[in-house]
């Protein structure tokens, strides 16, 4: 049976919850808000079908992807409302046609994100964009083989740790599965994501939440309360904003290098331990597709690059090309080298720093503004943080 001895042991997979015959297993949050599988021993008849759907016990064979793509959505609107390059849409789409499934992440009423599948168009709109908290997965893999099983096909998103869960749930292959991983830094905690909304929101319920938002302009105060969007906007500087707001009342604007929460997850103070030990980088989760931004292009691909942003495609499967080809896009090949130099946590682990320890013990004492003394403390001195602005420019110069 699933015994959790070690924390850096358990993705949070639930493929463990999900495939045991006597429903014996619940998870339970610990301190950090990080849920681990419990197991009641009076229900428990020793199957061992927990352990063997156990991604972290059975770990794949680290891969190198065949083909490699930078690429963007032929439609700008698309764009505008996506992450990158706007090829989830392309690739949900396309299976949606096929009177087909796409499964994701998205917010729930109380702004907690799970993961949740659609059946329409309409419905792909929760699924779309960044969610920088680690998702629920809930009954998904059940509900996934339950539509496998029926011949429909299925379009299932997810972490590197989840598509390796949903590999081992399902214990074989589907050819009407469509497996895609987002490049992952790693999940941060869903008790700080939620303590962090209410130290910011009160009493007030949230009616939007976007970590990735994109004004109409560089006036972003302005955007935000005009509620309009624009294809036109310069990507370097819409994708840096985390917004909230209530009704006509903005919560949060507040770009990603000065937001407690995003520079608190950046810093790698609350992220789940197993993301210290992942046991499915380096194209181990058994995907189809890798998606990601494609970080740094513009110093390799120039004339491909826009302000919009641009999708980092990596293609590991026979299957995963099928699919790619039938797709209207915007493409140019690209190298394992390149993608690798702008996303290191394919292959790198999240690194334990010293901070992390001494948060969880102020935040124990203080609560949520344990998360705010401590960033004061780290950041640069002044001089430091002037001559990494400087740094930034001559980079960007170079890459004119």
């Amino acid at each position: 049976m699933i015994r959790i001895t070690d924390k850096q042991r358990c993705c949070g997979c639930h493929a463990c919850v999900q495939r045991c015959p006597k429903t014996c297993i619940t998870l339970i949050p610990d301190a950090e808000g990080f849920s681990y599988p419990q197991v009641d021993l009076s229900r428990c008849i020793d199957c061992g079908l927990c352990e063997k759907v156990c991604p972290v016990i059975h770990p794949a064979e680290a891969r190198r992807p065949q083909k490699i793509f930078a690429a963007k959505n032929t439609d700008p609107a698309i764009r505008l409302k996506s992450a990158s390059g706007g090829i989830f849409t392309s690739l949900a789409e396309h299976i949606l046609l096929q009177n087909g499934v796409v499964f994701g992440a998205r917010f729930n009423d109380a702004w907690e994100v799970v993961h949740d599948y659609t059946e329409t168009n309409e419905g792909l709109a929760a699924l779309r964009g960044s969610k920088y908290v680690q998702s629920s997965i809930g009954e998904c893999y059940r509900q996934a083989e339950n539509f496998l099983k029926s011949g429909r096909t299925i379009l299932f998103t997810g972490t590197p740790c989840q598509l390796s869960g949903l590999r081992c749930y399902l214990g074989k292959s589907y050819t009407n599965l469509l497996a895609v991983e987002i490049v992952c830094h790693g999940v941060p905690s869903p008790g700080i994501w939620q303590d962090y909304l209410h130290d910011l929101c009160g009493n007030k319920r949230p009616d939007y939440v976007h970590f990735r938002y994109k004004p109409e302009s560089e006036n972003l105060q302005k955007d935000l309360k005009s509620g309009m969007l624009s294809p036109f906007a310069k990507k370097s500087h819409v994708q840096q904003y985390l917004h909230i707001a209530h009704g006509s009342q903005i919560l949060c604007a507040e770009p990603h290098k000065s937001n407690p929460y995003i520079r608190g997850f950046l810093s790698d103070l609350f992220l789940r331990p197993s993301c210290h030990a992942c046991p499915a980088r380096s194209g181990r989760s058994g995907s189809d597709i890798t998606i990601a931004d494609f970080w740094g292009i513009k110093k390799y691909h120039r004339k491909f690059y826009d302000h919009h942003g641009i999708s980092l495609i990596m293609i590991h499967t026979p299957k995963g090309l099928a699919a790619w080809q039938q797709l209207s896009l915007l493409s140019i090949p690209a190298t394992y080298e390149q993608a690798l130099a702008g996303n290191p946590s394919i292959e790198q682990n999240a690194p334990i720093i010293s901070q992390r320890a001494i948060f969880w013990q102020r935040y124990e004492k203080e609560g949520i503004s344990a998360l705010y003394l401590l960033l004061k403390q780290m950041r640069p001195p002044f001089y430091k943080r002037l001559l990494n602005r400087a740094k930034r420019k001559i980079k960007n110069i170079r890459c004119l």
